[in-house]
C-alpha cells in the first residue's frame, strides 16, 4: 500500500512570531523554519505502518516556495521514501489556500494512486484545519479527522478521534484521507545517517502548471495584528467581591 503525506513549511514552534510593522503580515525576515509539528506527526504515523508490514512506499508532498525542499527533507530523513516540492510561489509570504492545496494534492493523488493520505489537522501558521476534509470532497474519499489511535485492518481503517465527549472509534473503508491529532504519536529525530541518505533520496518538482491547477488566491488579508496583551490580575479581599468582579465586570457568570 502506498501512503501520502503533505508537509508544509512553517515558522518554528518555538519562535515568538512578530507583525510587520504596516501589519500586512508576519515578519518572516531571518525565521527559523520546520515542518508544521501536525505534519511531522503524520509523517511518522506513516513510516510505523510501514514498519508494521502494513505500509509499502511513503510519499512526502510539499507545496509553497523552492525552500520547502528542506522540509522534505526532513521526512526522507525520518523515513520517507520519496517526495515531491510542488513550487506554487517564490513569495514565502504567499500561503497557498486550502482550496488551492487540495487541489493540488488531489492532481497529485491521481497520478500516485495512494490508498491512504495522513495529514495533519491543521498548519500552525494560519490555523485554518480545513484542507484534509477539502481534498476528501474532491476525491470523493472516506475521511476521519483529528486521529489520536490508527490502524490498518484489510481495507479498513480504524481510527480513534478526539472529540469533546471524549474518545470516538470509527472503521471507515479504504482509499481514504485522515488527518491527524497530536496524541497520535511522539515523531522521531532522524539519525545522522538517515540525514545523509536522505539527499540522495529522489525528490520530484512540479509546478501548479505541470498539474493543471489554477491556484489564483480567493482571499485578500486586509490586516494582520499581534493579541492584545494579557491584562495584569488584580487582587479582591473576598468571595463576595470575587464573585461581583466576575459577574459585573468579567460577565462569565
Amino acid at each position: 500500500m502506498k501512503v501520502l503525506v503533505p508537509v508544509k513549511r512553517v515558522i518554528d514552534y518555538n519562535v515568538k512570531v512578530r507583525v510587520k510593522a504596516d501589519g500586512s503580515g508576519v515578519d518572516l525576515a531571518n525565521v527559523k523554519m520546520s515542518m508544521n509539528p501536525f505534519d511531522e506527526i503524520a509523517v511518522e504515523q506513516a513510516i510505523r505502518l510501514k514498519e508494521a508490514g502494513k505500509v509499502d512506499e511513503i510519499i512526502a508532498v510539499s507545496i509553497g516556495v523552492k525552500q520547502s525542499q528542506e522540509t522534505l527533507r526532513t521526512a526522507l530523513a525520518m523515513g520517507a521514501d520519496r517526495a515531491i516540492l510542488i513550487e506554487a510561489t517564490d513569495d514565502v509570504h504567499n500561503d497557498i489556500e486550502p482550496l488551492s492545496v487540495a487541489k493540488l494534492l488531489k492532481a497529485v493523488i491521481d497520478e500516485e494512486q495512494p490508498h491512504l493520505v495522513l495529514c495533519g489537522k491543521q498548519a500552525i501558521d494560519n490555523d485554518l484545519n480545513a484542507t484534509g476534509q477539502m481534498l476528501s470532497a474532491l476525491l470523493g474519499w472516506s475521511q476521519a479527522t483529528y486521529a489520536s489511535e490508527l490502524d490498518i485492518d484489510g481495507d479498513d481503517a480504524i481510527v480513534t478521534r478526539e472529540v469533546d465527549g471524549g474518545l470516538q472509534t470509527i472503521k471507515i473503508k479504504m482509499p481514504t484521507v485522515i488527518t491527524v491529532d497530536l496524541r497520535l504519536n511522539e515523531p522521531r529525530y532522524a539519525s545522522l545517517p538517515n540525514i545523509m541518505k536522505a539527499k540522495k533520496k529522489p525528490m520530484d518538482e512540479k509546478s501548479p502548471t505541470d498539474l493543471g491547477v489554477d491556484i489564483t488566491p480567493r482571499l485578500t488579508v486586509i490586516s494582520t495584528s499581534e493579541p492584545a496583551e494579557r491584562a495584569a490580575g488584580v487582587k479582591v479581599a473576598n468571595v463576595t467581591e470575587l464573585l461581583t468582579k466576575l459577574k459585573d465586570e468579567a460577565g462569565v457568570i
